[in-house]
């Protein structure tokens, strides 16, 4: 997939587990799983826009464009 999700590097530079994140954003454990080990298929901007809020940072540091 050319879009990668390193949200799982966001969360270990913020020292921030799956299931404090999934709280504060208000999604489950489950699909926050989903997104963080890139096997989702869309994020919503509301969704994202609170993953930022939460872990400080920019869509950018998220999500990366990877060239096939």
């Amino acid at each position: 997939m050319p879009i990668s999700v390193n949200l799982d590097v966001m969360m270990a530079k913020r020292k921030i587990g799956l299931m404090e994140l999934a709280e504060r954003v208000n999604i489950t454990p489950a699909n926050l799983s989903i997104l963080k080990n890139n096997k989702a298929k869309a994020i919503r901007f509301s969704t994202l826009e609170e993953i930022c809020k939460a872990l400080d940072c920019q869509p950018s540091d998220i999500l990366e464009y990877v060239k096939e």
